[in-house]
């Protein structure tokens, strides 16, 4: 069977057009007519079955069939893969990006964390935007969508909140215009090593067993999954696992006391309603699994309690994330770490790559993120974005955040590139040299 370019693809759906103003109109053919009986589909790459051999189960040998060579690899289309991938590609090299899901954002989107946070310091009366560049263009574009988002403004006194679907669109369409190679529903299982280099990764989709060959491979995974099964040292953690929903049809107005109805949204009558959760080990897949049926459970009490209240009893549920709202499991071990100490002290930070917003804890003040977090201490070609950067135990609490993840994954691409540009290791490239590109691509260094 022969594969479809795009083209072809959208004249497949009956799709007319991908004018500005819509795809156009759907075909009018009755939908069983679009069955048919082939000669061939795609084989899936599985090189056999397992087999018990002494009452063990035993994979057999086989060779990994190889779906692509890139230069740089980015795994994870969450919030930080994504800022990853689109300034590597705007540094001029080609770059693959690899998704578990069908969409991009994480835990921004397919999570309904809607709010992102740590993008202003206060001063002077108004506030200070420290989040510039490829995370700000994002924000933008999400906001000049008709219910895209709220408070996206550049001094004003709230974070922004943005719309799951409208983060989704634009995120991958951004994608695309900078022709990132995007792989999605595929899932990364395993690293390729030579000596203390990786070389690229396994993943497993629907095809079966495959490789990704790159010259520089950034784990966006947020669990750390590829430094970890390339041997880089990392600190384990736990967290509270929870599980995000939205509300519909709330009417305005200040909610009754203990009626929790969550934050808004850009969409009138619609708010997003977070959820601690338990204390858990999030790679533990039993865990994960009691978590998502006893949130969901939860979700559908705390709701009878919404529908009980009088004036609110056309509230409904809108929807329940897709993906569970994990906040830490590993972070790596890097050449650097961000320390609160560090960040409060005002420390200076010679090799900075972004600069967030203030937190919490973090008294008001702006939080540099030195490029070494980034840096495993051992593993070459290698780079962390995300959550699961290095950093102690309370700033990881700040660097799982959107907005901070943004400011890694912008550091993380434009070092990838230059890595590849210069043939060299990420940790052997100049960090002058980075801090010039990013400066280039529109990021606040201060």
């Amino acid at each position: 069977m022969k594969h479809l370019n795009r083209r072809d693809f959208i004249r497949a759906l009956g799709l007319t057009s991908l004018a500005a103003a819509g795809f156009g109109r759907a075909s009018s053919q009755p939908i069983h007519e679009g069955s048919m009986v082939v000669g061939k589909i795609t084989a899936s790459a599985r090189g056999g079955a397992a087999f018990l051999e002494d009452g063990k189960v035993v994979q057999p040998r086989r060779e990994i069939p190889v779906f692509r060579d890139t230069d740089v690899l980015v795994v994870g289309g969450g919030t930080a893969g994504v800022v990853s991938a689109l300034a590597a590609r705007r540094a001029g090299v080609n770059v693959t990006l690899v998704e578990r899901y069908g969409c991009f954002g994480g835990l921004w989107t397919a999570g309904l964390v809607l709010i992102v946070l740590c993008t202003h310091i206060p001063g002077g009366g108004k506030r200070k935007k420290m989040v510039q560049g490829i995370g700000d263009e994002i924000l933008g574009r999400i906001n000049s969508l008709k219910y895209g988002a709220i408070n996206y403004t550049p001094d004003g006194p709230h974070d922004a909140t943005t719309d799951p679907e409208a983060a989704k669109y634009i995120l991958a369409k951004m994608l695309r215009e900078e022709g990132v190679d995007i792989v999605l529903h595929s899932w990364v299982t395993n690293a390729i090593m030579d000596g203390d280099a990786i070389k690229g990764v396994l993943f497993e989709s629907k095809a079966g067993c495959m490789a990704i060959r790159a010259k520089v491979v950034i784990d966006a995974t947020g669990d750390g999954d590829v430094f970890d099964a390339a041997g880089a040292e990392s600190i384990p953690h736990v967290h509270r696992i929870g599980l995000v929903h939205r509300l519909g049809n709330v009417p305005d107005g200040k909610a009754p006391e203990g009626l929790n109805l969550g934050g808004a949204t850009p969409v009138p009558g619609v708010r997003w309603v977070n959820m601690q959760g338990p204390q858990g080990d999030c790679l533990d897949v039993q865990t994960l699994t009691t978590c998502e049926l006893d949130a969901r459970e939860a979700i559908w009490s705390k709701l009878k309690q919404v529908q009980d209240t009088p004036g609110y009893e056309n509230v409904f549920l809108l929807d329940v994330a897709s993906q569970l709202g994990v906040r830490a499991s590993r972070t790596l071990v890097g050449t650097q770490e961000l320390r609160l100490e560090d960040t409060l002290e005002q420390k200076p930070c010679p090799d900075v790559v972004g600069i967030g917003g203030t937190y919490s804890f973090l008294k008001d003040l702006a939080c540099p993120i030195p490029y070494g977090t980034l840096v495993p201490k051992r593993i070459d070609n290698l780079l962390a974005t995300g959550r699961c950067v290095a950093a102690d135990n309370t700033m990881l609490n700040y660097t799982r955040l959107i907005a901070p993840c943004m400011l890694t994954g912008h550091a993380a691409g434009a070092a990838a590139a230059l890595a590849v540009q210069e043939n060299a290791t990420p940790r052997n490239i100049s960090v002058a040299a980075l801090q010039g590109l990013l400066k280039k691509q529109g990021a606040y260094l201060g």
